[in-house]
């Protein structure tokens, strides 16, 4: 990968983790696969909030909080309400369990403050 092009595989959003971004800027072809991976998911007929409803109960599952977050954060930016956030944690208890399926809800209720602070 040429340099211009590692370059443009490292983020720049500041929405994202800090973590991420280190890693990302400490390895940015692996950054550049990850983000073309992703780009690459995202094509078929689901929109974006479809997308991220669904990513969010695959996060439920898997127990992972910041990707919870973020799906939260995107999906809401593509318009989902939290009657929807709420319908795809509540769509994991029978499959996931009730303790996975409370704290996916908790996430998801601390992202939803979180932008409606910074709304403000």
């Amino acid at each position: 990968m040429a340099a211009d092009d590692a370059d443009a595989a490292v983020p720049d959003d500041a929405t994202l983790p800090k973590t991420f971004v280190r890693f990302a800027q400490r390895f940015p072809e692996l950054a550049a696969a990850h983000q073309a991976m992703g780009l690459a998911a995202d094509e078929g007929p689901l929109d974006k909030k479809a997308q991220h409803l669904i990513k969010i109960g695959i996060c439920l599952g898997a127990g992972l909080e910041s990707a919870m977050r973020s799906h939260t954060r995107r999906a809401i930016q593509a318009g989902a309400t939290e009657a929807e956030l709420e319908q795809a944690v509540m769509l994991g208890m029978t499959t996931c369990g009730f303790p996975r399926t409370v704290a996916a809800w908790a996430w998801v209720q601390e992202q939803l403050q979180r932008e409606a602070g910074a709304q403000q």
